[in-house]
């Protein structure tokens, strides 16, 4: 995984997510995109992504706490591989769907699910942070999702390399970097907060963006 420049802001993914079922669940598939999900991935597949869209209807009501839990095991379920294990490419950013429909993702593609399913449970974006760190017991660049109750509160850390939710002092072998989200692009600071740095683009973001608007 390469630390790169991140996109400021995700209208595109947002809209995609958005628009998927404005009266219901914000992430409900409809028939012809179901199936097609079944032919590319199989009906294995096609059954997780109808339980990742159970799993946000049926914890649309739930507190924030159950929320977290629930979001963030249900993703560390799936298993991990490198890019250049499962893509084949040093460096990809898979889509959620493209993550259930082939079992498997790195750190990135972990923290975007959770942040895309948390989005869609009515959590605003300000109170997430998609972070880079360094992990230091590997010795290598990571991801983990931040949530901030309050926006001067120690966020809490959803992570795949450890699956208890903790408050970022609780994780000292994380040493944050960069940290993004709908907002803006900060620069590292203690437990993620930083100066907004300047707005940028990714060709990575763009690509990712317009494969989420075909999930639907």
């Amino acid at each position: 995984m390469k630390f790169v420049d991140f996109l400021k802001k995700m209208p595109l993914m947002l809209l995609a997510f958005a628009f998927a079922n404005p009266s219901s669940s914000l992430i409900e598939f409809s028939v012809a995109a179901l199936e097609e999900i079944a032919l590319k991935y199989g009906e294995r597949a096609k059954r997780k992504v109808q339980d990742w869209s159970q799993l946000i209807e049926d914890n649309k009501a739930e507190d924030i706490d159950s929320q977290l839990y629930e979001i963030n095991n249900f993703f560390n379920r799936i298993p991990y591989y490198s890019d250049q294990e499962h893509w084949d490419r040093p460096d990809y950013w898979a889509t959620p769907v493209e993550m259930l429909g082939t079992n498997g993702g790195d750190c990135e593609d972990y923290v975007i699910a959770k942040y895309f399913s948390l989005i869609s449970l009515g959590i605003p974006d300000s109170k997430l942070r998609m972070m880079f760190v360094t992990a230091l017991q590997q010795q290598q660049a990571h991801m983990v999702l931040a949530y901030y109750p309050e926006p001067n509160a120690v966020p809490l850390i959803l992570d795949n390399i450890n699956p208890r939710i903790l408050p970022a002092n609780k994780r000292p072998d994380l040493r944050p970097v960069y940290s993004f989200n709908g907002e803006g692009l900060y620069k590292a600071k203690a437990q993620g907060r930083g100066t907004k740095l300047g707005s940028s683009r990714h060709k990575m973001w763009d690509d990712l963006t317009s494969r989420i608007e075909r999930d639907f």
